[in-house]
């Protein structure tokens, strides 16, 4: 049976991430509650192997369909991968308390904002990006990459959010790039969390390969439905991750 509900969660994780991100925010807390005698960290370090093979699936599918800035790609991605290395490194020693209240604030904000602003993420309207924009998604990659290292839960969207209202792109170009800074991080934390053994890998590999299968029907999900089906999705893993970190904290 624990076998059975991890792969179920990562299943339904691999679908919403491939959308709108966030699918973290039902595969850490089930791995939490299922495997409760384990470390934190090593929880933390065993979901980024499903993690990282659904996001793989999910950027493979939208590379193909989806044209990608690398030169933005690669200056965020390498940002959040640094970044990243050090929040794993932090994970199992600074407590997570501050961060919550403040993410949940912020949550709020884009839910609003999303909700009231019909053409959020709907076309983009930045053939190029400026320098200084370019700097700002790099600062955010930063931030964003240590959270996902950190605690993680919620980075996908973090990141759509990031490429739509600060880099200019639509709902389906943010998913896209998002995703490959998403691998790059996951990538970071998998590498810091083998090496210093915080990974059940008998747990994760069934895992990876439900996170695979929900990957691959959500991103064609998305490449079908388009902006508008995304957006919609994305309001409701706010809504949903707003709802997670406020029973967190009361």
């Amino acid at each position: 049976m624990t076998f059975i509900f991890l792969c179920l969660a990562s299943f339904a994780a691999g679908f919403i991430d491939a959308i709108v991100g966030g699918g973290g925010l039902i595969q850490t807390p089930a791995i939490l509650i299922i495997l409760p005698d384990y470390q934190v960290a090593t929880l933390l370090g065993t979901t980024k192997i499903p993690s990282f093979a659904g996001t793989s699936i999910a950027a493979w599918q939208y590379s193909r369909r989806v044209q990608l800035n690398y030169k933005l790609l690669f200056s965020i991605a390498t940002v959040a991968f640094l970044a990243a290395l050090g929040g794993s490194r932090m994970a199992s020693s600074l407590s997570n308390h501050i961060l919550k209240p403040v993410i949940l604030l912020l949550l709020i904000g884009v839910a609003i904002y999303t909700y009231a602003n019909k053409k959020f993420g709907q076309q983009e309207h930045n053939d190029k990006i400026p320098a200084h924009r370019l700097w700002y998604g790099a600062l955010l990659g930063l931030i964003i990459g240590f959270y996902d290292g950190f605690i993680g839960p919620g980075t996908g969207s973090f990141l759509i959010l990031v490429f739509i209202a600060i880099l200019g792109q639509d709902f389906l170009h943010a998913s896209a790039h998002a995703k490959i800074v998403n691998l790059a991080t996951n990538l970071a934390s998998i590498l810091y969390f083998s090496s210093t053994g915080h990974i059940l890998y008998q747990y994760a590999l069934p895992m990876a390969a439900c996170n695979i299968t929900g990957s691959f029907i959500g991103t064609r999900l998305a490449l079908l439905k388009g902006n508008r089906f995304i957006r919609i999705f994305f309001l409701l893993v706010v809504i949903g991750t707003i709802i997670r970190f406020a029973c967190d904290l009361y």
